[in-house]
């Protein structure tokens, strides 16, 4: 975005932040006019980010939050060096969107203010009492890194078929306890809870990454349906006001451009407006049909539409509101390459409904999952593909499996599927190679 912007491709109008109060920053280069729309459209924004359930969990002080992690990573360059930071950082932001946003995963955000707190005063210590403190951090550290002898000599005491860590070639009668006990999806909060590399600030790096994703979380959720409702409202607001000749062309011309539809890709402004603008008219003035079968009254289209602006999200948005009249007023259809020739594959409305939908599952990253911490019981990790039809993008895959060895400290194994076979790819930290299963 930025350098199609810097490229003078595109124009950014404003940013607005999600928390309480909302802030929001305009382009210094805009006319009255365009200050104007894009207030009403930041307004509408605010609206949906108090009152959609995607947000509810989110936190309402992001911006302050955010200046003190700027600050801590500054001290952790001045302490371990900038390379060695932005080395870290770079690790981090290759694995940032593998989180898990549900209620059960947000149980790292209270893990990590824990670890915050104790890094916190780790740091005071070893500031106040030198060799002590150092004594201490580098025990816990090294009970880190052997952990599995300790797990070993467990097992030893409670008998014969108990020891050792968890690995996929231990028979399900072994005893052998497994971690992860079930396949983790969290992938940030396992490497930040049991990577034995890592040192505390490192850690700490990595939940700052992992509670920024968080944050921006619900916003991935729910871009179509967001930005369509910020155009509705900036659209009526607009409307509104006694412009004149000069300022409506003007309006005319900037709103258009914000929802021009794209042949190669979905404009969420255009499509959210579309389905809002109908939802609105379907349940205004609803047919006999609807009357009859859904019991539906006229004149609710309002209030429909705050029900779904609080209830729904992208998948759900898309999946019960994009008509097979909208699919086609819309033009929207499925392509791919065939040949050296971009062609047009499919416009069936419900093909290219599911298909939307399915490009909103997790926010339209591949769902991986920790399937094991200490496969070959050499304390590897092994990520298995959620595999459902879409294969991942091999070249990007290949330059991330490095970055998840380096926070792992041992080798990383990703299986996956490729043309209707299983793929396991291995990076040791050298080179990635793969084998068919």
């Amino acid at each position: 975005m930025k350098m199609e912007y810097d490229f003078g491709l595109s124009r950014i109008y404003e940013l607005v932040i999600n928390s309480d109060p909302c802030y929001a920053f305009l382009l210094d280069g805009n006319s009255l006019l365009q200050n104007k729309t894009v207030s009403a459209h930041v307004l509408a924004h605010c609206d949906f980010f108090k009152n959609n359930t995607a947000f509810s969990r989110t936190s309402r002080d992001m911006v302050d939050r955010m200046a003190s992690n700027a600050e801590r990573i500054r001290g952790y360059e001045l302490e371990y060096g900038r390379k060695r930071v932005e080395a870290l950082l770079d690790a981090g932001m290759a694995v940032q969107e593998h989180v898990d946003p549900t209620l059960h995963g947000s149980r790292g955000r209270a893990a990590a203010e824990q670890r915050r707190r104790a890094s916190m005063a780790q740091r005071r210590a070893e500031s106040d009492g030198g060799g002590t403190a150092a004594s201490s951090t580098g025990s816990a550290l090294s009970r880190r890194g052997y952990s599995d002898l300790w797990d070993l000599d467990s097992g030893l005491e409670k008998g014969p078929g108990t020891s050792g860590q968890p690995s996929k070639t231990d028979s399900p009668g072994s005893g052998r306890r497994k971690n992860p006990t079930m396949p983790q999806k969290d992938i940030m909060l396992f490497l930040i809870e049991n990577s034995s590399t890592l040192e505390e600030w490192e850690r700490d790096v990595l939940s700052l990454l992992r509670e920024e994703m968080l944050y921006f979380w619900p916003q991935i959720e729910t871009k179509i349906m967001n930005e369509g409702w910020a155009t509705y409202w900036h659209l009526r607001i607009m409307r509104e006001l006694d412009l004149d000749e000069s300022d409506a062309v003007e309006f005319a011309k900037m709103h258009s451009g914000v929802v021009l539809p794209s042949r190669m890709s979905i404009n969420p402004y255009h499509v959210g407006l579309a389905i809002w603008e109908d939802i609105e008219r379907r349940w205004d003035n609803p047919t006999q049909e609807e009357r009859e079968r859904f019991g539906r009254e006229p004149g609710q289209g309002r209030a429909k539409m705050f029900e779904i602006r609080e209830m729904e999200t992208d998948m759900s948005f898309l999946r019960n509101y994009l008509t097979k009249d909208l699919v086609h007023d819309l033009d929207l259809y499925l392509y791919q390459k065939v040949g050296n020739e971009w062609r047009i594959v499919e416009k069936d409305w419900e093909k290219v409904r599911d298909t939307l939908c399915a490009a909103r599952v997790n926010g339209g990253m591949p769902v991986l999952y920790i399937e094991d911490g200490d496969y070959n019981n050499n304390g590897e990790l092994y990520v298995k593909h959620a595999y459902e039809g879409l294969e991942l993008d091999l070249k990007h895959m290949e330059k991330t499996l490095p970055y998840l060895q380096q926070l792992w400290g041992r080798t990383a194994h990703m299986q996956t599927v490729i043309e209707g076979r299983d793929v396991l790819f291995t990076c040791d930290g050298k080179k990635t190679v793969r084998k068919f299963l």
